[in-house]
C-alpha cells in the first residue's frame, strides 16, 4: 500500500506545513510539532488523540499498580493470615517491580512505536489482574505465591515512564510541560480511582467477593488496548539517544534532584500504598474507602505545583514542599498518639497535597537546571539531551521510596509496635532534602545565585 499524504479540507493550514504521510500500522512519516503550519494543520488533532487516550492507559496502568494496596487491608476478611511485616511487603513489592521498569519502558516506545507499546504495555496488564483474580480465592496460597503475584502488579508502574517518553515526541517545546503534567496527574488519579472503586466492588452481592479486584479491570484493559489500536499513531522520527543517560549520569545534579525526588514522588507513591492498611490497623472503625482522598488530592495538586513552579521557580516551591509536608507528618505523629482520627486525616492529606505540588515542581526544575549557564546552541542542546535523561532516571529513583515507606513501616511496627519511629525519620529525611534543594539551588552565594531555577 502506498503512503497517503494526509490531507483535510477542512483543516486546511494558513501556513505552508510540511507534509505528513500515513503507513500501514498507523506510523507516521514526517512528523514535527516545531513546523507551525503542520500543527496548527493536522498536528494538534493528532496531538490530543494520542494524549487522551495515552492518559486512559496510563491511567489503568497506576490503579493495577496502586491495586494491592487496597487489596492488602481485605486479605483477612477472605481467610489470609498474614503478619504485619507480610502485609507490607505485599504492598511494597509492585513499587520496587514498577521503578525497576521505568528505564526499560522508556526505551520501549521508540524500538516499538508509541501506538505498539501502548497496546502492548495494557495487554500485559491482564497478567496482575486475573492473577490477582484468581489468587485472592484461595486463602490457603502460601505467602511466597501471594508474593509473585503482587509482584506482577509492577508492569503498571513501567507504563508512566513508556506514556510520558511517548507524548513527549507528539507535542512541541512550547505545549510539552501542559501535555506531560496532564498526562501525569492523569495517571496519578489512577492510584485515588482504585482505592475508592475496590472497596465498593467486593462487597457487590453476597459477602466478600474480593476476586472482583482483578476481574473489574479486564474489560478496561480489553477497551484500552483496542482504543489504542484502533485510533493512536506510532512516529517514525520517535528515536530514544542512550546517550541522554549516560550525559545525565555524569552530572551531579541528575543525583541531586533524584534524591529530592524521593522525598516528594516516592512519599506519593509510598504513602497512598500504605495509607489504607493504616487506616485498617490504626481507626479499624473508620472505612477504608476514605483512604483515596489521599492519592486524589495528591494528583490534583501535581499540575498546579508545576504552575506555582513556573511563577515562584521550581526551588522555591520544592523547599515549601517538603516543610508542608514534615508539618503533616509531625501533626500526624502528635494525632497517632492521641488516636484521633479526624486530626489524622487531615494532617496526612495535607501531606499528600504536598507531595503532588512538590511531584510538579521537581519536574519544573530538572529543565531550568540544564538550562542554566548554556554558552551556544551546541551547548544548548547538549543540556537539553542531560535533561531529557535526567527525567528518565529521576523518575526511575524517585519511584523507589515508595518501596522505601512501607518496608519502614513494618520495621518500625515490628521493632515498637508502631510506625511512629519511620515517620520521625521521614521528618528528618525532608528537612535534609530541603537543605540540600537550598543549597544547591536556592542559595544566593551558591553556583546558581539569584537566577530562578
Amino acid at each position: 500500500m502506498a503512503p497517503q499524504v494526509i490531507t483535510d479540507a477542512s483543516t486546511a493550514p494558513v501556513l505552508d506545513a510540511a507534509p505528513l504521510t500515513h503507513r500501514p500500522g498507523r506510523w507516521i512519516d514526517g512528523w514535527n510539532p516545531e513546523d507551525e503550519g503542520q500543527w496548527a494543520s493536522v498536528g494538534r488533532v493528532i496531538a490530543r488523540r494520542n494524549l487522551g487516550l495515552s492518559i486512559f492507559a496510563e491511567f489503568l496502568g497506576f490503579a493495577v499498580w496502586a491495586l494491592w494496596s487496597i487489596v492488602v487491608p481485605r486479605l483477612p476478611d477472605a481467610g489470609f493470615v498474614l503478619t504485619v511485616d507480610q502485609m507490607f511487603w505485599l504492598i511494597a513489592l509492585p513499587t520496587l517491580v514498577g521503578a525497576t521498569l521505568r528505564i526499560p519502558y522508556t526505551f520501549a516506545v521508540p524500538i516499538f512505536g508509541g501506538r505498539n507499546w501502548t497496546i502492548v504495555s495494557a495487554l500485559l496488564l491482564l497478567l496482575p489482574t486475573v492473577a490477582l483474580g484468581v489468587a485472592v480465592q484461595n486463602p490457603e496460597l502460601g505467602f511466597p505465591v501471594l508474593l509473585a503475584v503482587a509482584a506482577l502488579a509492577g508492569l503498571g508502574g513501567g507504563n508512566f515512564a513508556s506514556s510520558m517518553a511517548n507524548i513527549s515526541f507528539f507535542y512541541p517545546e512550547k505545549e510539552k510541560g501542559r501535555a506531560l503534567g496532564l498526562n501525569a496527574a492523569g495517571g496519578n488519579i489512577g492510584t485515588a480511582a482504585v482505592q475508592w472503586a475496590v472497596p465498593i466492588v467486593v462487597v457487590v452481592g453476597a459477602g466478600m467477593q474480593l476476586q472482583w479486584a482483578g476481574f473489574m479491570f479486564v474489560p478496561l484493559i480489553l477497551i484500552a488496548a483496542l482504543l489504542a489500536w484502533r485510533y493512536m499513531d506510532n512516529l517514525s522520527n520517535a528515536k530514544a539517544d542512550p546517550r541522554a543517560y549516560g550525559v545525565a549520569a555524569r552530572s551531579r545534579n541528575t543525583w541531586i534532584i533524584s534524591f529530592i525526588y524521593i522525598g516528594t514522588f516516592g512519599s506519593f507513591i509510598g504513602f497512598s500504598g500504605a495509607f489504607p492498611l493504616l487506616l485498617a490497623n490504626t481507626f479499624p472503625e473508620v472505612t477504608i474507602t476514605i483512604a483515596f482522598a489521599g492519592a486524589l488530592v495528591g494528583s490534583i495538586a501535581r499540575p498546579l505545583g508545576g504552575i506555582l513552579a513556573d511563577k515562584l521557580g521550581g526551588a522555591r516551591v520544592t523547599i515549601g514542599a517538603f516543610a508542608v509536608m514534615a508539618t503533616g507528618v509531625v501533626c500526624a505523629i502528635f494525632a497517632l498518639r492521641a488516636h484521633a482520627f479526624w486530626p489524622f486525616l487531615v494532617s496526612f492529606l495535607v501531606l499528600f497535597v504536598a507531595t503532588g505540588a512538590g511531584n510538579g515542581s521537581v519536574y519544573r526544575m530538572i529543565p531550568a537546571v540544564f538550562r542554566f549557564g548554556a554558552t551556544d546552541d551546541e551547548d544548548r542542546a547538549r543540556r537539553a539531551k542531560a535533561a531529557a535523561g535526567c527525567l528518565g532516571i529521576a523518575g526511575a529513583i524517585g519511584a523507589f521510596g515508595g518501596f522505601l515507606i512501607p518496608r519502614g513501616f513494618a520495621i518500625s511496627t515490628t521493632a515498637t509496635g508502631n510506625i511512629q519511629a519511620a515517620l520521625w525519620v521521614i521528618v528528618g529525611l525532608y528537612l535534609v532534602m530541603s537543605l540540600t534543594t537550598w543549597a544547591v539551588y536556592q542559595r544566593r552565594n551558591g553556583t546558581y545565585g539569584s537566577t530562578v531555577i
